[in-house]
């Protein structure tokens, strides 16, 4: 039997903005199907109606079955889709940018591509993390040194806050359960701010593989952009959920990253921070398209053109 048509695709100029959605939403064991405007999550404790307009990310993780009518309506509504793996420790797919602009990825092909551009933004990465010092005039080797040690000095400081045990940073991506309870928490809180951060990414256009600091890969900008914000949500949340108890750790990082972004507030800082770091000062227009000409401003998209064009 046919489904009904549904509420009609919106327009670009209708979606909610990147920095106005919910952050992201974990699901796992469920059937995603759609009902107008929403789409159903069903499982085995019920039914819940979620407006994909006002979700950033969905990451679907292992046994979740999703209609095309799903898929359709979380296409043409601007959510990234995540597939990922158990503990969301993987990524194998996304869906359509919410924008199409292509200006910001124009910038960072641009910025990327010059050794000189491509420093200058890798500075303005490191600035962030230190507000108050200039790294201005350091060399990639000095700001890598400078970062380890901030890095450190974060660990051993959430560890004598928590009085959780800590040694140093490890676990085998092939196999969650053998590491420590920290780094668990640690590995599941990263894969969600890597989630979150690869959604706004991929929101706004830019690519995921083409990083200033990481590279030859293809999350290099997702490992360099998350990097800015480990510090301040994390970390700390990693600590905090292994201090209250060593139990379906995965679950429970996830859960309280989650509510660490549900004010919003990190991916409206997300949205400014890639703007500075690719010199966009305005909003990115959603829905243009010109055509390129080698000599002249951009042209108009739409119009047949003629030869004798040229000689008016």
């Amino acid at each position: 039997m046919k489904s009904g048509i549904g509420a009609p695709k919106a327009k670009l100029q209708e979606l909610t903005r990147s920095s106005d959605r919910i952050s992201f939403l974990y699901i796992e064991h469920a059937l995603i199907e759609r009902k107008d405007s929403a789409v159903l999550v069903i499982d085995s404790r019920g039914t819940v109606a979620i407006p994909v307009a006002m979700i950033s990310v969905l990451m679907l993780g292992p046994g979740t079955d999703v209609t095309h009518r799903a898929m359709e309506l979380m296409g043409s509504s601007g959510a990234s889709v995540v597939w990922v793996g158990e503990y969301g420790v993987r990524q194998y797919a996304h869906g359509r940018a919410l924008t199409h602009s292509s200006a910001l990825l124009e910038s960072q092909a641009k910025l990327v591509s010059n050794v000189r551009s491509r420093v200058a933004v890798a500075r303005k990465m490191y600035q962030l993390r230190f507000p108050s010092e200039d790294v201005s005039k350091l060399t990639m080797q000095e700001l890598r040194g400078k970062e380890g040690a901030r890095v450190r000095r974060v660990y051993r400081l959430n560890a004598q806050r928590t009085g959780v045990e800590w040694s140093k940073r490890e676990y085998n991506p092939d196999d969650f359960d053998s590491s420590t309870p920290i780094n668990q928490a640690l590995t599941a809180a990263h894969q969600a701010l890597y989630g979150l951060s690869y959604s706004v990414i991929v929101a706004l256009g830019i690519s995921p593989g083409l990083g200033f600091v990481h590279t030859g890969h293809d999350l290099s900008f997702v490992y360099d952009f998350a990097d800015l914000y480990k510090a301040d949500y994390s970390i700390p949340v990693a600590f905090d959920v292994v201090a209250k108890s060593e139990a379906d750790i995965g679950t429970r990082a996830r859960l309280a990253m989650r509510d660490k972004f549900k004010d919003g507030k990190l991916i409206a800082k997300m949205v400014k921070d890639l703007k500075f770091l690719f010199g966009m000062e305005t909003d990115v227009n959603l829905d243009i398209i010109n055509l390129w000409d080698d000599k002249e401003e951009l042209k108009k998209f739409g119009v047949q053109y003629h030869e004798k064009e040229e000689f008016e």
